[in-house]
């Protein structure tokens, strides 16, 4: 990584984390919660990031809940 992308990639980094945290508040309004939510360690790792969100597991009523939100957005 030369010193012009290690800006970039600490950026990428501070926009990963703020938007899983806005999705983790907006889960929490609809009453979900998914405790594996996080940005992949392994994409971080890359010389270049190239971030992913990991959405992870989470229980039958969990999902159902989630399904039940995305149906009610508009």
């Amino acid at each position: 990584m030369t010193t012009g992308e290690k800006p970039h990639a600490v950026a990428c980094v501070a926009h990963a984390e703020e938007t899983v945290n806005e999705l983790r508040t907006a889960l929490a309004r609809a009453g979900i919660s998914l405790p594996s939510l996080r940005i992949d360690p392994v994409t971080i790792a890359r010389e270049a990031p190239c971030l992913r969100i990991e959405l992870g597991g989470c229980s039958v009523d969990q999902a159902a809940r989630l399904a039940a939100a995305l149906r009610s957005e508009p």
